[in-house]
């Protein structure tokens, strides 16, 4: 019970809450509940999938703080799939890009958002808002058009090359490897 209580209160719950059903739990504070409950049994690693899509900016913030400080005290890794790159750019050390389930670029966080190499990449990045009104008026967002193509029956070759406006003949024919273009930094396009 002790360890319970104290699991609670590290993931900023009231211990009071052991006996309280899902129903009478917040998102937030489910969230919170599920951190614990996996901290629980000591893992070496913790696989997030969209952690904060029912959660607040402030209670977001704190959340952070539990991840950093575990990482830290408790030497854990934590997977974290989001689609909020602001978060990722935040959270994250190393960051991978997927698009139809194939990790098109890879590297370090400042590699990803400071220079990055494939096109769909690019896209994402240029969606992220900026809270200053007069940088988010100067800022050139890349839009592509169209549907996104099947997952189930995906493009031939590179799977961005429908979207991708400087797709060539070989996009359509061979795979990308996904191959290291500096140390560390990793993509999946020909024309990289």
């Amino acid at each position: 019970m002790e360890r319970i209580e104290g699991l609670l209160d590290h993931v900023g719950l009231n211990p009071g809450y052991i006996n309280r059903y899902p129903h009478e739990l917040s998102g937030a504070e489910k969230q919170r509940l599920n951190l614990a409950r996996a901290l629980a049994f000591n893992p070496p690693f913790i696989i997030f999938d969209d952690p904060f899509s029912m959660v607040d900016m402030s209670v977001q913030a704190k959340f952070l703080n539990i991840i950093e400080e575990d990482q830290t005290k408790l030497g854990l890794t934590y997977v974290m799939i989001s689609h909020d790159l602001s978060l990722i750019q935040h959270a994250s050390n190393r960051v991978a890009v997927l698009y139809l389930g194939v990790i098109v670029e890879l590297g370090g966080r400042s590699e990803i958002f400071q220079k990055p190499l494939h096109p769909y990449t690019k896209v994402l990045l240029s969606a992220i808002p900026v809270p200053d009104p007069v940088t988010e008026k100067k800022r050139r967002r890349i839009i592509i058009e169209g549907d996104a193509p099947s997952q189930i029956y995906p493009p031939s070759g590179c799977r961005f090359r429908t979207k991708c406006p400087f797709a060539g003949i070989i996009c359509a024919e061979e795979k990308p490897e996904l191959r290291e273009i500096t140390p560390g930094h990793l993509v999946a396009c020909h024309m990289v």
